[in-house]
Formats: structure tokens, C-alpha cells, sequence
């Protein structure tokens, strides 16, 4: 029996020569992830379990975008609690305010994930990296304090859904339209505890951008993890970047999916994610019209340079609605850097946007741009539950960065090719 390329990753991790689906397995990591919010959990119990040093300094990063630039006294709390933890065991991808970046952007840009590797974080967007033909998956502090001291996890190998890709997107269509669309056909539960592998020749017509946010989301479907295949675009991104050796797997041709989904890229439109759920999805022509007070472009689903661009190219000679709050949030410092340098962060202010330094903040309803009730907001982040963003009573629609600005000018949900028409 073939496995999938999930499969063959934690077969190879966990010394095996084959694992099939619902088997319980022990895997070697090669990177532990956490941030703010999850790290001084996974201190607590790391030193209440006994534990004196990590199993390797260099396999361990700790993030601190959450919270940060420190909102409260709290927040200070937990970013002083993670800081003294990385001082003692010396921890070498320690990343705080000023070299820190948005985390699922910025392992990948700092060449500390890679193809082939196996990857637990403290965050359930971790399985992002699967975009670089790696495993990666969100797991609890707990685990993350059991891999911080035995550089191991368990894991139950997940089913796996095949998802095949055809043709190749129109203009001001994304990744982020993919994922929607993805989420909209299946559920938020379609996935559950399963692997996302994308396949299809659709593959190597989505930029490397698109692919982190498509792997971004596979857990808003409720998956373990989501993936692509390795090719020549994976392998440019990780020069200069990845100093290991990659470990390329590839799917066997007769591996076992519970089942196809067929997406023909030609026909996507820009689509969004309605509340209260992900999968609540509309092409956003459906919905156009629809009132707004905030725009949010940014986060760890579609704060790269390439989401900022297009954000540029919607808003250059525009303004931002009067009635509408419109907050841009480069991903990295690397990021809001290249910004500066073409010209978009200009473009941004010219426009009425503010912009801000790397961070989570307004994602998970944290700071920079938390909402009253009765507010609604496009945002390219990646979740829209109740109270997401704010009060209980505000709305988050999900859509792609074309989107997002275009209704940032419009004062409401718009799609570029419409905003001639206001």
C-alpha cells in the first residue's frame, strides 16, 4: 500500500520504513515552535515536569508577535517570562520586537523551515510550512514543552484528502481565493484531523505566496496539515535561505486518499468568507455593496510582500473611505523594509491607511484595530468567529488583500474590477 507524502515524512521521522493511516507513531522533530501567548505555558509545565535543559538550542524558536509590541501590563508579563527562558537555554531563533516578524512568515523567510521537515508549533497555523513540502502542524503548550525537552512528539497519522488543482488563476485572483473557495466545498469539519495534499498541474501556477496561505488555512477545515509537492519554485524560494539539506518525498502513485477534490483554478472568482464561520464563503460580487468600518491587510495568512503589492496596486492615487479604518501590517521586518523601498508603505499613508510595525495584534482581537459592537470589518486574516476581532457583536469577513483594499476605497465589499463603478 502507497503512502502520501504526510505519510512518508512521518515514516522517515519516526525511523520506520512505511505508516498508514490511524497508526500511533513516536517522531524526531526538527523545529519547535511558540510564541507569547503559548511559550509561557509550555515554560510552566517544562519546569514543573523537572526539566533542566532543551534538547537543542537550535531547533527551538520562540516568536513574540502576538501581543507585541507589548499592549498591556500582562502581555509584558508573558514576553518577560518567554525572554528570560531563551537567555537561559541560550535559544538561538529568539525573535523579539524589532527583529521579530509575524511567525508563520517568518521561520520560512529566515531558512528555519524547510522541505522534508517535521514541525510542531505552539499555534494551530503552524501547519503554514507545509507549503515548502515539509510536515507541520499546531499542537497544544504541553507538547510543545515535551519537544522543547525530548526533541520528540507522538502523533496519529492522518487520512489524508487529495485535493487536485487545475488550470491556473485570472487577475485578482489568489491563493486566498483557493483556500476560501476549498473551505466553502468542504466545511470547516471537511478535513478534520486529516492531511490536505494538493496536487494537480494547477500547482506550479500558484506562487509561493498563494501556497503559504492555502497551507495557512488547511486548519480552518479542520486539518492536521496542509501540503504541496516540491519543484522548482519551492527550491528558489529556499536558496540562501535553508542551510540543511532538503529531504524531497513525493506522493506514491498508488497511496490512499479518503477521497479527490477537484478545484479548476480557471473558474475562481474573489471570493469571501461571510461570519461567523470560514466556510460561510460568497464570491464577494455576491455580497458587494455591504458596509464596512475596518480593513485589515496583513497577518501570518497575507502579510508578505505580495499581498502588500496588491494592496499597493488597488490603493495607488486613492484614498481610503472616509467612514472605514484601513490598518497594513507588514509581516516582517524584512517585509515592511522592501515595503519602504518600492514605494508601497508610501502609497499606504498617501491613501489614509496607518501602518504598522510586524504583528498578530488585530487577528485574534488583541490590539491594533479591536472593534466595537455593531462593526464590521474585511480583513485578510483567517478567522471570523464570533467576537474574532472585538466585541461579540462585530463581524470579520475574510477575503483576499484585491479585495480588502478595493473595499477599503468603497467604503464597503468590493472587487477591483468594480471600482470604476463607484
Amino acid at each position: 500500500m502507497g503512502m502520501t507524502m504526510t505519510q512518508k515524512i512521518l515514516a522517515y521521522h519516526a525511523g520506520k520504513q512505511s505508516v498508514k493511516a490511524g497508526d500511533l507513531i513516536e517522531a524526531n522533530l526538527d523545529v519547535v515552535l511558540g510564541n507569547d501567548v503559548t511559550t509561557p505555558v509550555a515554560i510552566k509545565v517544562f519546569e514543573d515536569a523537572g526539566f533542566e535543559r532543551v534538547f537543542d538550542k537550535d531547533k527551538i524558536a520562540i516568536v513574540l508577535d502576538h501581543y507585541t509590541p507589548c499592549k498591556d501590563i500582562k502581555s509584558a508579563e508573558l514576553c518577560a517570562t518567554a525572554r528570560n527562558f531563551a537567555k537561559k537555554h541560550n535559544i538561538t531563533n529568539f525573535y523579539d520586537v524589532g527583529r521579530v516578524g509575524i511567525e508563520h512568515a517568518l521561520l520560512p523567510e529566515k531558512g528555519i523551515v524547510g522541505p522534508g521537515d517535521c514541525i510542531i508549533g505552539a499555534d494551530s497555523h503552524t501547519c503554514t510550512y507545509g507549503a515548502l513540502g515539509a510536515f507541520s502542524t499546531g499542537v497544544g503548550s504541553t507538547d510543545m514543552a515535551a519537544g522543547m525537552a525530548s526533541g520528540q512528539n507522538w502523533f496519529k497519522v492522518p487520512e489524508a484528502i487529495k485535493v487536485t488543482l487545475k488550470g491556473k488563476l485570472k487577475k485578482y485572483v489568489t491563493g486566498k481565493d483557493v483556500i476560501l473557495h476549498l473551505i466553502g466545498l468542504i466545511g470547516v469539519d471537511g478535513a478534520l484531523y486529516k492531511s490536505l495534499e494538493f496536487t494537480g498541474e494547477g500547482v506550479s501556477a500558484l506562487s509561493m505566496d498563494d501556497r503559504f496561505t492555502v497551507s495557512n488555512m488547511a486548519i480552518e477545515a479542520g486539518g492536521k496539515n496542509g501540503i504541496f509537492p516540491v519543484d522548482e519554485k519551492t527550491l528558489e524560494y529556499i536558496k540562501g535561505r535553508f542551510t540543511r539539506e532538503p529531504k524531497i518525498f513525493k506522493a506514491d502513485d498508488d497511496a490512499v486518499y479518503e477521497k479527490e477534490v477537484v478545484i479548476d483554478l480557471d473558474k475562481l472568482e474573489p471570493t469571501v468568507s461571510l461570519p461567523h464561520l470560514p466556510s460561510n464563503t460568497k464570491t464577494a460580487k455576491e455580497v458587494s455593496g455591504l458596509e464596512i468600518n475596518q480593513v485589515v491587510i496583513g497577518s501570518c495568512t497575507n502579510g508578505r510582500i505580495s499581498d502588500l503589492r496588491a494592496a499597493a496596486e488597488i490603493l495607488k492615487g486613492r484614498k481610503v473611505a472616509k467612514n472605514v479604518r484601513c490598518i497594513v501590517i507588514p509581516a516582517t521586518q524584512e517585509i515592511y523594509l522592501q515595503s519602504v523601498k518600492e514605494g508601497l508603505t508610501e502609497i499606504f499613508i498617501k491613501a489614509g491607511c496607518a501602518v504598522s510595525t510586524p504583528t498578530c495584534g488585530p487577528c485574534l482581537g488583541g490590539h491594533m484595530g479591536v472593534m466595537s459592537a455593531g462593526e464590521r470589518a474585511v480583513t485578510t486574516t483567517n478567522r471570523n468567529f464570533v467576537g474574532r476581532m472585538g466585541h461579540v457583536k462585530s463581524e470579520v469577513i475574510l477575503a483576499s488583500p484585491y479585495v480588502a483594499a478595493s473595499s477599503a476605497v468603497a467604503g464597503c465589499v468590493m472587487t477591483p474590477d468594480m471600482l470604476s463603478e463607484v
